[in-house]
C-alpha cells in the first residue's frame, strides 16, 4: 500500500510539474525575445545580452572601455531600450486605444505582469511604473527614467549609473574587463572589450539586418533586431556597426536604415495591433517625434 502510494504521489508530482512547465513556457520564451533562427546559435552568449547591453556594447570604445564624451544621446536610447524589453518579456504593454482611436504617444503604459525579470534595471523600471497612479505615456516615461524632468517629485524615478551598470552585467558575463584609467585630475573606471568575438557577432547581426537578410518589411523582421537597429540610431551608435562596411554596403544599409526610420509607426501600429508591439512603435514614435 506504501510503495503504491508512493508511486501516486510520484506521478502526481510529476503530473504538476510538466504542467508548471507547459505553463510557464510562452512567459520563458518571451522573457528571451530569442526565438528567432537568426539568434539559435547554440550557447552563443548574445542570447544573453539584453537590448540595453546590446546598445551600450555598440558604443563602447574597445580599448578606452568608455562611450564617447559627446554623445548625449545614448541614454534616452538606453531608457527607450528599457521599456522595449520590459515590453518584449510581457510585463508592459499600451493601454487600448479605444474607439477614438488615439495615437500611440496619448495611450498610456500598463503593466501586464508585475513579476521580476530577474534583471536589477528592468524591475527597478517595472517597479516606478508599477507603483505610478495615474499612468504614463511612453515619452513620459523615457524622461522620468533618464530624470529629463522639469517635476522634482518625479525626480526618483531617475535611473542612476545605467551605463556604469550595464558594463559591470557585461563584465559579469565575460564580454568586458574592468581596468582604472588616469585622467589627470581624476581616476575613472573603465570597461575595455574582452571579447572581441562577441562584439563582432553584434555588428554582424546589425549589419545583415539590412544587407542581407533585408526583407523591406519591418512587421517580417524579428522585433528585437529591429529594436535594435532603430535605438542604435536613436543613441548616436548605429555608425559604429557600419563602419567597417564598404562604401557601397554602407549607402545600401543607410538607405534601408532611413526606411525604417521614415515609417508611419501610427500606421504600422495598427497592422498588427497590440502586445510588445505596440510598445516598440511607440517608442520608435518617441524617439522620431
Amino acid at each position: 500500500m506504501t510503495e503504491r502510494g508512493e508511486g501516486l504521489t510520484r506521478r502526481v508530482t510529476s503530473k504538476v510539474k510538466e504542467a508548471l512547465t507547459q505553463e510557464e513556457r510562452p512567459e520563458n520564451s518571451a522573457d528571451d525575445g530569442h526565438s528567432d533562427s537568426d539568434e539559435n546559435d547554440g550557447d552563443d552568449k548574445s542570447a544573453r545580452l539584453t537590448l540595453m547591453e546590446e546598445i551600450l556594447l555598440l558604443g563602447l570604445k574597445d580599448r578606452e572601455g568608455y562611450t564617447s564624451f559627446w554623445n548625449d544621446c545614448i541614454s534616452s536610447g538606453l531608457r527607450g531600450c528599457i521599456m522595449i524589453e520590459l515590453a518584449l518579456r510581457n510585463r508592459i504593454e499600451l493601454e487600448k486605444a479605444g474607439m477614438r482611436r488615439r495615437g500611440l504617444l496619448s495611450r498610456k503604459i500598463v503593466v501586464k505582469n508585475d513579476q521580476p525579470t530577474g534583471d536589477v534595471i528592468l524591475d527597478e523600471a517595472l517597479k516606478h511604473i508599477k507603483e505610478t497612479q495615474p499612468t504614463e505615456t511612453v515619452t513620459t516615461w523615457i524622461e522620468y527614467l533618464s530624470g529629463e524632468t522639469w517635476n522634482p517629485l518625479k525626480l526618483r524615478y531617475q535611473l542612476r549609473n545605467v551605463r556604469e551598470r550595464l558594463a559591470k552585467n557585461l563584465v559579469e558575463k565575460g564580454v568586458l574587463t574592468t581596468e582604472k584609467q588616469n585622467f589627470l585630475l581624476f581616476d575613472m573606471t573603465t570597461h575595455p572589450l574582452h571579447d572581441n568575438n562577441m562584439k563582432q557577432k553584434l555588428i554582424k547581426k546589425v549589419q545583415e539586418s539590412v544587407l542581407n537578410r533585408w526583407t523591406n518589411d519591418a512587421h517580417r523582421m524579428e522585433k528585437r533586431v529591429l529594436g535594435l537597429i532603430v535605438l542604435a540610431h536613436a543613441g548616436d551608435v548605429l555608425e559604429n556597426a557600419f563602419a567597417p562596411l564598404s562604401d557601397e554596403d554602407y549607402e545600401v544599409a543607410m538607405k534601408r536604415v532611413r526606411t525604417l526610420l521614415e515609417l508611419d509607426y501610427e500606421a504600422e501600429s495598427q497592422k498588427k495591433e497590440g502586445g510588445a508591439t505596440d510598445v516598440m512603435w511607440a517608442v520608435f514614435e518617441a524617439f522620431n517625434k
